[in-house]
């Protein structure tokens, strides 16, 4: 059953939309998607994707990361829901999708969330299936409020995911206040992960204090299969990188089958 947006429960007094909510105004520019698989290496199969912001004809995240302001982050990370959704929906997704979103730019998480329903229904997506996350290392102005939104966002039925963890400052202390469904390891601590015993050290510290919490570990940026061995060893059974499949434009990344030689 998908939960009803409260915004939409004829028996729940109505939602009122903050002022960025009724603000109409157009964006000013125009991105799309790519959609990278996620992948669970004990199945050998697709868990997963995430979809990467990029210009419209595929042009860099930065290219279009660069135009978000103050003034249009609210515009920006509406839009980012709904084509999100849209593009999932159109390409025939059937496994979890994961869609980043701005804290910053959730004013009021019960009012804010309302397009993402409404985008779910109208592609016939259901939130079961979405994840939202958030980089650890994001400037969040208040805690607290993010908390908050993961709190709702997990109360309406989606899950939730903490991207880049080990790069920021926020780290355990975030982690403390609140459990996510999925911690995704840093790519900078994967990277020769398998040669270096300092990274070994803090890596399996993440992945026993997240099987204590019950957190699922997903590691990030894997290139090689040294990599991609060592941290099956560790128990990291989610995987994402350009070893098994790197972004694909408009399209369904398609795992790359020598990626699981040897596992």
């Amino acid at each position: 059953m998908i939960p009803i947006c409260p915004a939409d429960d004829a028996h729940v007094k109505p939602v009122p939309a903050c002022v960025q909510c009724r603000n109409n105004e157009e964006l000013g520019f125009d991105f799309d998607y790519a959609y990278q698989p996620i992948v669970r290496l004990s199945e050998r199969a697709v868990y997963a994707h995430e979809a990467l912001v990029r210009g419209p004809n595929g042009e860099s995240a930065y290219s279009v990361l660069s135009k978000v302001n103050d003034s249009n982050r609210y515009m920006f990370d509406q839009a980012c829901r709904v084509r999100a959704i849209r593009g999932a929906a159109e390409l025939g997704i059937a496994e979890l999708l994961s869609i980043n979103f701005l804290p910053n730019a959730v004013y009021r998480p019960e009012a804010c969330i309302r397009s993402t329903f409404n985008a779910a229904r109208a592609y016939g997506f259901p939130i079961e299936r979405i994840i939202f996350e958030v980089t650890e290392s994001e400037q969040v102005m208040d805690r607290p409020h993010l908390v908050n939104i993961f709190e709702e966002y997990r109360r309406f039925g989606f899950r939730s995911a903490i991207d880049d963890f080990g790069a920021g400052y926020a780290g355990l202390n975030l982690l403390s206040e609140f459990q996510p469904d999925i911690i995704k390891i840093d790519m900078q601590l994967v990277r020769d992960i398998d040669t270096i015993p300092a990274k070994q050290a803090i890596v399996a510290g993440i992945v026993g204090i997240c099987a204590s919490l019950d957190i699922a570990v997903l590691a990030e940026g894997i290139e090689t299969p040294g990599e991609r061995d060592f941290l099956r060893d560790a128990g990291v059974d989610l995987m994402q990188g350009y070893l098994f499949c790197k972004p694909a434009f408009r399209a369904i990344g398609v795992v790359d089958p020598a990626a699981w030689r040897g596992a």
